[in-house]
């Protein structure tokens, strides 16, 4: 147990990461006194604690932390991102599946916005995917009032101020013009409070219909508004290099990606390791003298290398083959057709 400031993370964060409550309750909580370290009731959140401190909650230890999982929701309109809303408004975290458990967004959709919103149980994932450092493209389909030109849009490309706030340059680009409305693919890079919805009226155009369709590699898909679908451990590893429990990852079956095939045929008296080689042949490498001992003595009565009663190929021509085989060639010698037998 350390001061704050020092080595360590904050008690609140400690316990938010492990499942008990968000951080805001945390920190309520600690001032409750519902809180010990290593046997002491604590009274103030602005505490570091280290792997090695014993911390219990009412008395019962604290448990483990659970590995960082993902989630992708497709936000329906009328839900608002916050854990509270001081308006008493419905949020998403009151319809999500209980069975999640406690999460967090990543980012936010405003009410009137829908589409991908990333959940999380692991607030030091969520801190990492928000940042803009991390370059994800997050993109999004915007349906305008309006006939936007490329000259209108410019000033997104280039980036503007909007109310002493500036906002990086964004992707942008026309979709179709949809009677009086215009669609859009808006790209951003950073996610500021209302950015889009901000900018476009900036430069005159009011939005009606704002869809988030990706975040980084994540994408909304088919999703339904509603749903939710987990990411893979496997994939979450892939695209963020987390460290994800083992036993979460799905069963190793070789190469990734790969289907294990029909095994290849042999022909008759075929080693299946080795390809036979044909009497005489020798090996690679064999002078003339060993090559002549080795056609003599496969000539020499009952040293012959088949098996009884077969005939051996080098004294039988095999016929050709017709239909999705080896080629019959034509009488008079001249090639078939080209094309598919």
């Amino acid at each position: 147990m350390t001061e704050a400031g020092r080595e360590g993370e904050r008690i609140a964060k400690v316990l938010a990461r492990a499942g008990v409550a968000s951080r805001r309750d945390a920190e309520a909580m600690v001032r409750a006194g519902r809180v010990s370290v290593n046997g002491s009731r604590i009274d103030s959140p602005a505490l570091n604690v280290g792997p090695r401190d014993r911390i219990a909650v009412d008395g019962a230890p604290l448990p483990e932390a659970a590995p960082a999982r993902l989630w992708l929701y497709h936000k329906p309109v009328g839900l608002v991102s916050t854990t509270r809303d001081e308006k008493g408004r419905a949020t998403v975290f009151d319809a999500l599946p209980p069975e999640l458990g406690r999460v967090m967004s990543v980012g936010r959709l405003d009410l009137n916005s829908e589409g991908l919103l990333l959940l999380t149980n692991d607030g030091a994932l969520k801190r990492r995917l928000e940042l803009p450092s991390t370059g994800w493209l997050r993109k999004y389909r915007v349906r305008v009032k309006g006939t936007p030109t490329e000259a209108i849009l410019a000033p997104l490309r280039a980036g503007l101020v909007v109310e002493g706030e500036r906002f990086l340059p964004m992707v942008v680009g026309i979709d179709r013009q949809q009677g009086a409305n215009a669609w859009l693919t808006i790209g951003l890079r950073e996610g500021r409070n209302r950015e889009i919805r901000r900018a476009l009226a900036e430069i005159g155009l009011t939005v009606n219909r704002l869809i988030r369709v990706s975040y980084g590699p994540f994408q909304l898909g088919t999703l339904a508004p509603g749903a939710v679908e987990e990411v893979r451990p496997r994939v979450l590893r892939e695209q963020l290099g987390e460290t994800v429990a083992e036993e979460q990852m799905p069963p190793r079956k070789g190469r990734a990606g790969a289907k294990p095939g029909p095994a290849r045929a042999h022909k008759a008296g075929e080693t299946p390791k080795a390809k036979r080689r044909a009497p005489g042949a020798g090996k690679a490498g064999d002078g003339p003298d060993r090559q002549d001992r080795t056609r003599q003595r496969d000539a020499r009565p009952g040293t012959a290398r088949h098996k009884p009663g077969e005939t051996p190929q080098a004294t039988t021509k095999a016929p050709a083959r017709s239909g999705t085989g080896a080629r019959a060639k034509p009488k008079g010698g001249k090639p078939g057709p080209k094309g598919r037998d």
